[in-house]
């Protein structure tokens, strides 16, 4: 599966969509799920989601299980030609000192890749 469409959500959504059809091969990937802390809203629902405890800077995808000494994964998605905000650059840093896996992956295909190379990584 190739992700055409640029956009970041076209990236994500893809990879969720690979995710479901990859239960079977990795049971892991049903525990994998998306943190909605970015994108536009209006400023009462931004403010409802800051009170709730949105933080600018959290990656976009968590997968809550461990591999190698590392706790999960973390994963910011970006589009073609997209890059870390400082904010995130600062999050992944912090993630990675409290034994987290943290990466910034361009594109549905690197992303796809770092799920399947993490899964594999033998835990023991």
């Amino acid at each position: 599966m190739t992700a055409l469409v640029q956009t970041e959500h076209a990236q994500q959504t893809a990879l969720f969509m690979w995710a479901s059809q990859n239960f079977e091969r990795w049971p892991e990937l049903r525990l994998m799920f998306a943190i909605p802390s970015g994108g536009l809203r209006n400023k009462i629902v931004a403010t409802n989601l800051k009170a709730e405890g949105v933080r600018r800077g959290i990656p976009d995808i968590f997968l809550p299980v461990a591999r190698g000494s590392w706790h999960g994964l973390f994963v910011e998605m970006k589009k073609q030609g997209g890059y870390a905000t400082p904010e995130q650059k600062e999050m992944i840093d912090l993630l990675r000192a409290q034994g987290y896996g943290a990466v910034i992956c361009v594109g549905f295909e690197m992303a796809r890749d770092t799920l399947i190379t993490y899964l594999n990584w033998s835990s023991t």
